[in-house]
């Protein structure tokens, strides 16, 4: 009797999982968007210019981009960086080699790429900065190093540049 228990259990295994895995259903991907998705395609460019006393020529750009949520994401992307060394970015009140007061600290620029180290952009979440950047009052400053705080480079921002690119 025990036997033919196990054994009709068994069979009804097998067999629920035999129709079971044959149900193939042919799914479509998914092609929407999720909200804040997308292409972000509003930006504001600014120069960055090299201020290195040694002659280094750290020189780039700083890309403000409006994402459709309205916050504003940050990049940051230089040449002739010092390879495997993280240089810290800053937000400065005033114009470059006036202010010293820092505003926000950004996330280091990664002296290998270039680029921002944790991300390619860091994120400010105020849904008011990207409007209020042509008012700003600040300039962009690298540092050489987080031990070293010689400016290598700083890039007016607002008030005190024009950006070189905008739409």
């Amino acid at each position: 009797m025990k036997k033919t228990y196990i054994k009709r259990v068994s069979i009804f295994m097998l067999a629920l999982v035999a129709f079971s895995s044959c149900d193939l259903e042919r799914l479509e991907s998914a092609q929407s968007v999720a909200d804040g998705g997308g292409t972000i395609d509003t930006y504001t460019a600014y120069t960055i210019n090299s201020t290195d006393p040694t002659g280094s020529n750290v020189y780039g750009r700083i890309v403000f981009w409006k994402t459709d949520l309205s916050q504003t994401l940050v990049q940051i992307s230089l040449y002739n960086t010092v390879a495997d060394i993280m240089h810290p970015a800053l937000f400065v009140e005033g114009a470059a080699g006036i202010g010293t007061v820092t505003m926000m600290t950004l996330d280091d620029v990664d002296g290998s790429t270039g680029e921002l180290s944790t991300s390619k952009f860091f994120l400010i979440a105020d849904t008011a900065y990207y409007d209020s950047i042509t008012t700003l009052d600040a300039h962009v400053s690298i540092a050489l190093s987080p031990t070293d705080d010689t400016i290598v480079a700083t890039g007016d921002l607002g008030i005190n540049a024009e950006p070189v690119e905008t739409n």
